[in-house]
């Protein structure tokens, strides 16, 4: 299978099916075609992004003790790893020309976010949500369509999102085994792991791909986009060791732990 062939099936199958199956073992990256960004990915009717402020909101911590809304959280999250997942994709068609082993890397952070996606909603089965009974929104797809670059998508989804789910995986892991759901409570804990190396792997590339002349925290903060900013990518309780296993520096652990002041 070509990465381009693996790429295009994310996003132009409407199957949940197709999107989370992963790319097959012996998956070449010779023709990586021309750059294309498109504007929606394909989803089943029932996963199409709804209006602007139509999808539920994440259930407070305290709420959690409802079975109803700790699969609304899953659901939620559910929606925000399938979304990581075809932003990865659309990557990988808008900008054909990026380091060949930037793409390389990038089938194993997609794998983990297929295999996120399939807890999330397996999970908010089993709480008795079917995936795709609440309407779903189109935040992290819609940031994707303002990357100009590589860095730009380096600093927001690696750094940003996935950074902040440094410290959010935990607040939720502590929340759902608050409400006795050590299940729930483990999964967010095994997805904790993973977001480790994929900031991680973005950090990595951030720095192979920046201006020599700038820090890691300037290349960071040049490659944001308005609304977006240094203290989204943290939460309530900021995790310094889960920092420190990314490889970020004292220095940028330490502005980031100062970004919401």
């Amino acid at each position: 299978m070509e990465l381009r062939e693996f790429a295009e099936r994310i996003l132009l199958s409407e199957s949940l099916d197709e999107k989370l199956a992963r790319a097959a073992r012996s998956w070449t990256d010779n023709r990586p075609g021309e750059a294309w960004r498109p504007e929606q990915p394909a989803r089943s009717k029932e996963l199409r992004f709804a209006a602007r402020r139509t999808s539920p909101t994440m259930p407070k911590p305290g709420a959690f003790k409802d079975v109803k809304k700790r699969a609304i959280a899953h659901h939620i999250m559910a929606n925000h790893e399938l979304q990581a997942l075809e932003v990865m994709a659309w990557v990988l068609v808008a900008f054909p020309d990026a380091p060949a082993e930037f793409r390389r890397g990038m089938i194993d952070v997609m794998a983990d976010e297929q295999r996120h996606t399939r807890l999330h909603v397996e999970r908010a089965a089993a709480l008795g949500l079917r995936f795709g009974e609440l309407p779903v929104n189109c935040y992290i797809w819609r940031k994707a369509q303002q990357f100009d670059n590589v860095l730009d998508y380096l600093a927001t989804l690696p750094l940003v999102f996935e950074g902040a789910n440094l410290d959010h995986t935990l607040e939720f892991a502590a929340s759902f085994e608050q409400a006795g759901d050590e299940r729930s409570a483990a999964i967010l804990r095994a997805i904790h792991h993973d977001e480790i190396h994929h900031v991680a792997f973005g950090l990595e590339w951030l720095r192979k791909l920046k201006s020599p002349e700038q820090s890691d925290w300037q290349a960071f903060q040049s490659h944001l986009k308005w609304p977006l900013r240094p203290e989204k990518a943290r939460g309530d309780v900021f995790q310094i060791e889960a920092r420190r296993a990314t490889g970020m520096s004292e220095e940028f652990i330490e502005q980031l732990a100062g970004a919401s002041q």
